[in-house]
């Protein structure tokens, strides 16, 4: 698949950046391993995912499970296009092509 690179300022903000990252090789993942994985505050992490679901990046998914509500979070296909293209974008600005490694 080719991707046609395309700068996104709604996935580019660093902990969205970091968020996308987590996201994009798992089916989904729960809220309270993001958080995790983060180190940001739940109210921190919320503003950031509504950010990236208003924007149509990610789908969030609330089921309960043994009583308890279980947030979860996962990318759209649209989202991950948006991410594979923002990547590129940036891989493309820097200059390490898909065939090249971060050294050159």
């Amino acid at each position: 698949m080719t991707v046609t690179p395309a700068f996104d300022p709604v996935i580019h903000a660093p902990l969205r950046l970091q968020i996308c990252a987590l996201l994009a090789p798992v089916t989904s993942m729960e809220f309270a391993t993001l958080r995790g994985h983060l180190d940001v505050s739940e109210s921190v992490l919320s503003k950031h995912l509504k950010t990236l679901e208003d924007a149509g990046h990610i789908r969030i998914r609330k089921a309960t499970s043994n009583s308890r509500v279980r947030t979860s979070a996962a990318m759209t296909p649209e989202g991950r296009a948006a991410y594979d293209a923002h990547v590129a974008e940036l891989r493309r600005i820097v200059g390490a092509g898909p065939d090249r490694g971060p050294n050159g």
